[in-house]
């Protein structure tokens, strides 16, 4: 089974670049034990030394390419194409990569930002005047809200908020107690100990109304633990609302959108199932699609569908049910 170092690009590609010198300064070393040393199975770095054999300087071609030798299960790096040579940059090379590792340093949720801006303080050092070109990084969905969460994430203080909650239509006052900030998706969220949940939450940085920066540090119960985001922010469970829906050709996208637990072919329509936080999430969601949806299950969720939607053509018969001139629901214009 492969370790959960071994699952990602990113780790792999961090292992590719590590891979090349450790072999280099280890020739003839065995494969189960440089599996070992890196934190890999034999299997995964077979496989990283197949991908290494396509790897190399621009041409591709023989004598471009990283090329090794095997004696049984032993490897030797017999040609390097030049990885173990200083880097040199190009001005725009430099550039890209100070503009690169500054977003990088700006981004919620890095995880070790010294690091990150240890190296970008040496590349610039290293370039001088070549990167002295003032540029502005600004992030998708930074804003003020955004800056005053981080540096309140940053200085360790408890925040009291006032949160919109899309899934309920309502708004609650918190006091909060920050974990981190987060980048997910192109939005910003602070994950933080919420003192009227007792739980760790997710608080999504543009359904914060109101923030308050307390005279008090951030206190997180050693019990609380992050979340683990790999596969999204909405990560369903057995234990939330299963819903199902017959669907047409127009909201088809909802599978692609949304993380289905099954997906049915009936004619030109599907049936899909999918869990929701909870039902009244639900009956806004489907009462915002198209008229080619059913809601097949469960019952109250289709009751109450069909009791908003028969008020709403209700209120479209009535004079003034809408607002108009001539009933209750009249709109004083100023």
């Amino acid at each position: 089974m492969t370790r959960p170092a071994a699952r990602t690009s990113a780790d792999r590609l961090a292992r590719l670049l590590n891979l090349v010198p450790y072999l280099l300064a280890r020739p003839g070393i065995e494969i189960a034990e440089a599996a070992g040393d890196l934190g890999v199975t034999e299997r995964q770095l077979r496989e990283d030394l197949e991908l290494l054999w396509v790897c190399g300087l621009p041409g591709y071609g023989p004598g471009d390419l990283i090329d090794m030798a095997f004696d049984g299960d032993r490897v030797t790096i017999t040609y390097d194409a030049g990885i173990d040579r200083p880097l040199r940059l190009t001005p725009d090379e430099a550039l890209a990569l100070v503009v690169a590792l500054r977003m990088l340093a700006e981004t919620p949720g890095v995880a070790n930002r010294e690091a990150v801006e240890r190296a970008l303080a040496k590349i610039e050092n290293a370039a001088g005047d070549l990167v002295g070109a003032p540029v502005a990084v600004r992030l998708p969905g930074e804003s003020q809200r955004v800056q005053e969460l981080r540096a309140a994430v940053e200085r360790r203080r408890a925040l009291r908020i006032t949160y919109y909650t899309a899934a309920r239509d309502e708004s609650t006052d918190r006091v909060i107690d920050p974990l981190r900030m987060l980048m997910v998706d192109g939005r910003a969220y602070v994950e933080a100990w919420c003192r009227r949940a007792e739980a760790v939450r997710l608080f999504r940085a543009d359904r914060i109304d109101a923030v308050v920066e307390l005279d008090e540090p951030a206190v997180v119960p050693p019990q609380a633990r992050p979340h683990d985001l790999r596969q999204g922010v909405f990560q369903p469970s057995p234990d939330l609302p299963l819903i199902t829906l017959r669907i047409g050709r127009g909201e088809r996208w909802i599978t692609e959108y949304y993380p289905c637990e099954r997906v049915e072919v009936d004619g030109d329509h599907w049936r899909v199932s999918l869990r929701v936080t909870d039902l009244d999430w639900a009956r806004r969601f489907v009462l915002g699609l198209g008229p080619d949806v059913t809601v097949l299950a469960p019952v109250e969720l289709a009751t109450q569908v069909r009791a908003q939607a028969t008020a709403a053509l209700e209120a479209y018969a009535t004079p003034g049910g809408l607002g108009l001139p001539g009933g209750r629901g009249d709109v004083p214009v100023g």
